[in-house]
């Protein structure tokens, strides 16, 4: 029977959440800027939305350091920051995806 201690368990969970909460807040962020960039708020709508964003971002980091997760959702936010890097290069170059699908002897597969 798999034995799962709760302390770990909300630790995992929490992680998971605030990440998927921060992979969010990059998507606003990078929103908020083409809106700025492309005029389409006025000055007050700009304030509102840079305040917003930097009280998101204080929240975040208290929530992380009081739960003690700060290196757990660095650690997962570089993991899924390298599958996505990983994704975006196979469909920029779908001949390496067909290979690795192929398999290619620096896999460790055998060449015949």
């Amino acid at each position: 029977m798999l034995e799962v201690d709760e302390k770990s368990l909300k630790h995992g969970v929490l992680t998971l959440v605030v990440t998927l909460v921060e992979v969010i807040q990059e998507a606003l962020e990078i929103q908020a800027i083409r809106r700025l960039e492309g005029g389409d708020l006025t000055e007050e709508e700009q304030n509102r939305l840079g305040e917003a964003l930097m009280e998101l971002d204080e929240a975040m980091d208290e929530i992380k350091a009081e739960h003690g997760i700060t290196a757990s959702v660095t650690d997962l936010h570089r993991g899924l920051d390298d599958v996505v890097d990983e994704v975006v290069d196979k469909l920029i170059n779908p001949a390496r995806w067909a290979e690795e699908a192929q398999g290619s002897p620096s896999e460790g597969k055998p060449t015949q």
